[in-house]
């Protein structure tokens, strides 16, 4: 199993993430970071198993999509590395 190491810019999404939808729904909004961090660290274990980012086309930058948001990962000898968190209707931005 590879380690899931996590950029400050990932953590910062999920956090952003969590803040919008707690304005609604605290609980929801917890439960949503817990499931988006569970579906990465699945990863760890099967690195290759996300898509390749088809606006990069690089086969090592690669992404997980949980509901109506897209986990983009870069898998590296050793680890996997959450590059960012990010709503699909929006474009990406490395």
């Amino acid at each position: 199993m590879r380690r899931v190491i996590w950029t400050r810019q990932a953590v910062e999404d999920v956090e952003a993430i969590k803040a919008y939808v707690a304005r609604d729904s605290e609980r929801y909004a917890v439960l949503l970071a817990e499931r988006l961090v569970a579906a990465i660290e699945r990863v760890g274990l099967f690195p290759e198993s996300g898509r390749v980012v088809p606006e990069v086309n690089d086969a090592t930058l690669r992404e997980v999509v949980y509901g109506n948001y897209r986990i983009v990962y870069r898998v590296l000898p050793e680890a996997v590395e959450v590059v960012t968190v990010y709503h699909g209707a929006r474009l990406l931005r490395l």
